[in-house]
């Protein structure tokens, strides 16, 4: 068994029979990063029914984030390196936004309506808050804190796709690496990347932290004085196993020997 296949529960459950929303992959890995993956998940807990989306939408990127766990976990095999994912699609909540933001519960995303999520009450929103964002973000500071507090954790990577399309308008990178002050991690990563002529990587492309997606780098590495680094990778390059394995290949050097401090 390798190290990436031990799993654990690390937070509350949203429902009675739903498993818990944030799970634990290589706890033991020595690497000094930790991996997290928001938007691994388009499941919907029993009790949002389908939200009033079809099938085909519940499979798009408006639920998830396609191929980014694939990535995430092959990451954590090839870094020995700890991940925590999500287990509930964004549609329920995004656990990238402050619970606070009107769009941590999105009523329109792209051009999709979701009609689950109009006009929710006030009572509502809390009740995800508390069943989706708190277990998760809790469980991600307990084990954050405990590696950092055993010289242990050193970086944060969160690891995302985007879709090659948005709102009719094509997305010209393959990779994006999104950063905020602190940029060094995303230079290294950018310089090695930039080594494949054919590759065209967006900084702070195809989002910045000014569209609000730094919140899970801010709270849980940031606020630690560790390096953060989020990566979009263009979904339909990692829709199947071999394009995941093929960027967690290219992408574990680079993160490995890109640590700042190292």
């Amino acid at each position: 068994m390798t190290h990436a296949s031990r799993t654990s529960s690390v937070g509350g459950a949203v429902s009675q029979g739903d498993e818990p929303v944030a799970r634990l992959e290589n706890a033991e890995g020595r690497s000094p990063i930790l991996l997290i993956c928001e938007h691994a998940s388009k499941h919907l807990p029993a009790r949002y029914g389908t939200l009033g989306l079809g099938p085909q939408e519940l499979e798009s990127h408006i639920a998830w984030d396609p191929g980014a766990l694939g990535v995430a976990m092959g990451l954590s095999r090839l870094l020995d390196a700890p991940l925590i994912h999500a287990t509930v699609s964004r549609l329920v909540l995004d656990l990238n936004r402050d619970p606070s933001a009107p769009d941590s519960i999105t009523m329109l995303s792209e051009r999709t309506e979701v009609p689950g999520n109009l006009n929710l009450s006030a009572e509502e929103r809390a009740r995800r808050a508390n069943e989706v964002y708190r277990p998760f973000h809790d469980a991600v500071d307990r084990f954050a804190e405990a590696r950092k507090a055993a010289g242990a954790l050193r970086a944060v990577v969160s690891i995302h796709s985007f879709t090659p399309v948005y709102k009719g308008v094509p997305r010209p990178w393959e990779i994006g690496l999104i950063f905020n002050d602190d940029a060094r991690y995303a230079r290294h990563v950018e310089a090695g990347l930039k080594r494949d002529a054919a590759l065209t990587v967006g900084m702070n492309e195809p989002y910045s932290p000014a569209d609000r997606v730094f919140h899970t780098l801010e709270r849980h590495a940031e606020r630690r004085g560790l390096a953060p680094l989020m990566i979009e990778i263009r979904n339909d390059l990692i829709r199947m196993e071999d394009g995941q394995a093929s960027w967690a290949d290219r992408l574990a050097p680079l993160l490995r020997e890109g640590l700042p401090g190292a």
